[in-house]
């Protein structure tokens, strides 16, 4: 699952929403799936994707960063989940 929005007065893809079922990872999905998406955004003539991942996702961050996204910012205290307040980071990536 991949949902995302282009901003084009930012030439760039903000990934809102994506996920890998966990009985399919680690079996390189998430790798074809970023690769994909990053030849449809040069296709498409954009120069950055964006994301936000939690903090405590140690298994997105490190898929991520495999894809070639970097760490751009801190989101402090942006969700709330089980009643605790978790900070997000902004990822991105520059295709262009």
């Amino acid at each position: 699952m991949c949902h995302g929005r282009r901003c084009e007065a930012k030439a760039a893809l903000g990934l809102h929403c994506l996920g890998i079922a966990e009985e399919h990872r680690g079996k390189g999905i998430g790798t074809e799936l970023f690769a994909a998406l990053e030849s449809w955004a040069r296709k498409k003539g954009l120069r950055r994707l964006e994301l936000t991942v939690m903090e405590t996702n140690a298994a997105g961050q490190a898929l991520y960063k495999k894809a070639g996204f970097e760490v751009e910012g801190t989101k402090r205290d942006s969700l709330i989940v089980n009643g605790q307040f978790i900070n997000e980071y902004y990822m991105a990536k520059i295709i262009g």
